[in-house]
């Protein structure tokens, strides 16, 4: 297979003509198909419903510590579920506490604790001259438009496969007081796949911020989102609040997690882990904020998993079953039309829900508005960026959760034929 750039000039015109016939002949067939977003598929969320066979008018709504939860109170969780969360989170139950459905929410609201009433007790981040929040990128781009909804300056940090680049981590933290934060997906990381390395995680755990209210914002959001069963084909991740506590900075992060890919997306658990300290802080907003949350989700989940989080993982391996399969055919699709044209790269993760594809600078728009046009809609080019903004214009994140097996296959069809369109017409200067 010659690459694009070798080519001549007939031969690319020779080449684009075919492929636009290609393109209008699958166009013709009508289809509509969203992989904006990584939504688990309906096979997926079957896995699950066994949660709904959990709780009935004759069951016991009794918590273990004698809390019926039906009604008010356990502000952080009931104990069961505490446990379960804690042990999700590598941590132990005084660590944690258990939320409603949703991470994205306990993120929010941990940014505007901050911005209101300052981390454990310092002076409010709406109060200071300037707050600035460091971006690994590519990265999640509701992240992103969580700092940019409280006006807080966002700085692009490069992602390796290790990690962000810690240098450049360093270089701002340790040196300007100005810096507060920083967005991390350790593990399978949104959208490249990618897990930090143990010098990675260590290297956080040992910043020296400039700033005493700086926070390490560690949403773990795949942290039992294997693909494969093996091993060896599972990534690992050093467990950060441990290793912070070793080094002497036990306050530094924030750890989120939820079931919305476990289970119900939208109707599962989320918790924050973090250190006693930032515990309390959290806790005292929330005595004001909440009288509780839904203690009767909290309860039909653990007894779902029985409390087990070797039940979690082998519900996960479920999940697996399904995801493994999209996975290896978008794979295999890149790989049989694009390999050897040297018109993009793209990752192959062990888990997670996305593939981080990097087309010719410039073109990344021009793809995604080209799927559209035959019926595939993607996450908007540049959303994997602060401010949406992608500086090279290169980078296109793919969801193969949601659409099914033969949906993908038509849906990386066009993908691929977009990507060699508008790839020709760079090299043609069109």
């Amino acid at each position: 297979m010659i690459a694009y750039k070798d080519m001549s000039r007939e031969q690319l015109l020779e080449e684009k003509a075919a492929l636009e016939k290609e393109f209008e002949a699958v166009k013709a067939k009508g289809i509509k198909l969203d992989m904006s977003r990584g939504k688990p598929g309906k096979d997926q969320l079957d896995l699950s419903d066994g949660l709904m066979d959990m709780l009935s008018s004759d069951s016991s709504f009794v918590s273990e510590n004698g809390m019926d939860c039906r009604n008010y109170g356990i502000l952080t969780g009931i104990p069961e579920v505490k446990k379960l969360m804690a042990d999700f989170s590598e941590t132990t139950p005084d660590n944690v506490i258990v939320y409603g459905n949703s991470s994205l929410n306990i993120m929010f609201d941990t940014i505007a604790h901050a911005m209101m009433f300052g981390v454990c007790g310092g002076t409010p981040w709406v109060k200071q001259d300037a707050v600035k929040f460091l971006c690994p990128v590519p990265g999640y781009d509701r992240h992103f438009k969580v700092t940019q909804h409280f006006g807080i300056e966002m700085i692009n940090i490069p992602m390796t496969p290790n990690g962000p680049d810690m240098d450049l981590v360093e270089q701002y933290v340790n040196n300007d007081p100005a810096v507060k934060g920083i967005w991390c997906v350790p593990k399978y990381s949104n959208p490249q796949g990618y897990t930090y390395s143990d010098e990675t995680v260590r290297r956080f755990a040992a910043l020296k911020p400039a700033a005493s209210d700086f926070r390490i914002f560690w949403d773990n959001a795949y942290a039992i989102h294997h693909l494969y069963e093996e091993s060896d084909r599972q990534d690992q991740l050093l467990e950060i609040l441990s290793e912070c506590e070793k080094a002497g900075n036990p306050d530094m992060v924030y750890k989120f997690g939820s079931t919305s890919k476990v289970t119900y997306p939208g109707a599962g658990v989320a918790v924050l882990a973090s250190s006693p300290a930032n515990i309390k802080d959290m806790q005292a907003t929330m005595t004001i904020q909440t009288i509780g949350h839904d203690k009767i989700n909290q309860l039909r989940h653990v007894r779902f998993f029985e409390g087990d989080m070797a039940n979690m993982n082998a519900h996960m391996m479920r999940h697996a079953a399904i995801l493994r399969p999209k996975f290896e055919a978008v794979e295999a699709a890149l790989e049989a039309s694009l390999g050897g044209l040297e018109i993009g790269e793209w990752t192959k993760p062990n888990g997670g829900y996305f593939i981080s594809f990097e087309a010719l600078p410039g073109c990344a728009k021009a793809i995604v508005a080209k799927a559209a046009e035959a019926g595939v809609t993607m996450t908007n080019a540049g959303a994997t960026y602060p401010y949406g903004k992608d500086p090279q214009d290169t980078n296109i994140r793919i969801a193969p959760s949601f659409p099914t097996p033969e949906e993908l296959t038509r849906a990386a069809e066009i993908f691929v034929l977009s990507v060699k369109l508008v790839s020709i017409d760079k090299y043609l200067g069109a």
